[in-house]
């Protein structure tokens, strides 16, 4: 079924660290079908948004760990982007970020990840990625069967069609996310991301020396039907949510928008610049 990709060069990292087995999960899923480079950050990097490091030099240090050769950064997943190609000039066709301890539901998680960041660094570079997020609480979990044979099948699947027919038109990344092994239905869904996953909170503490700190948590908010959240969570389904990497208007810019244009540059004209 899968003869004939192996040309594909695929970049794969995470956001989780390189002993993360969702990081090893999906090599093995595909190291026999692609030209695989494996570069991520060494240690666990979630919920680092779309960060690139600037402020300190960058390290590249080569692992094996069993038999998977690992090239670790101290970077963001987002630099790991611009390390495969500027250092280890790997020219991806595919990029696959994951596998992500935890769903990445709604565009509030997609926002947050390193994980979707990642394959969305990557396509502003005409790069195609694919985020791939699973409902697990740790990377121990990886080690079911049943939940490495669906990331088996769906990783290979992404593989085959990418390379015979390519990838989706008019999508950017792929966003899939799979539901708890023990709620599957074996089905698979074309979602929209919610706005919001979580409702967020900030809990004030007080430390031995009275001086106060804080924790920030979420309360659990569950979308409509139709979502990504809504499909994994009470439908047990994989959700695939395609998205574009452009945070243009769509559809033209309403009237009342350009009234405030007419407004701002009546004030700006009133400045002046000597």
């Amino acid at each position: 079924m899968y003869i004939g990709v192996a040309d594909m060069k695929v970049l794969l990292l995470n956001d989780d660290g390189i002993h993360c087995e969702g990081l090893h999960v999906l090599y093995r899923s595909i190291r026999d079908f692609c030209e695989v480079l494996v570069l991520t950050p060494e240690e666990p990097r979630s919920a680092t948004g779309h960060g690139i490091t600037l402020h300190k030099p960058l390290r590249i240090n080569k692992y094996v760990l069993n038999d998977m050769v690992i090239y670790g950064t101290n970077g963001t997943p987002s630099d790991a982007i611009h390390l495969a190609i500027n250092v280890m000039e790997f020219n991806p066709d595919l990029i696959m970020s994951g596998v992500n301890v935890g769903d990445n539901t709604s565009i509030q998680n997609i926002l947050y990840s390193g994980t979707l960041s990642a394959a969305i660094e990557g396509a502003l570079l005409g790069i195609p990625g694919v985020a791939f997020s699973a409902d697990v609480s740790s990377c121990s979990d990886f080690n079911d069967e049943r939940l490495s044979e669906i990331i088996k099948i769906v990783t290979r699947s992404v593989l085959q069609f990418t390379k015979e027919v390519g990838f989706p038109k008019g999508v950017d990344v792929l966003s899939i996310n799979i539901p708890s092994i023990n709620k599957f239905k074996g089905c698979v869904k074309v979602t929209r991301a919610a706005k919001l996953r979580f409702k967020q909170y900030v809990e004030k503490r007080i430390d031995p020396r009275g001086k106060p700190y804080y924790w920030l948590y979420g309360e659990t908010l569950m979308g409509e039907e139709g979502t990504d959240i809504y499909t994994v969570h009470v439908e047990g389904c994989i959700s695939i949510t395609p998205l574009r990497v452009d945070l243009n208007v769509q559809g033209g810019i309403s009237e009342g928008f350009y009234e405030f244009i007419k407004f701002l540059e009546k004030n700006v004209g009133k400045v002046r610049l000597y």
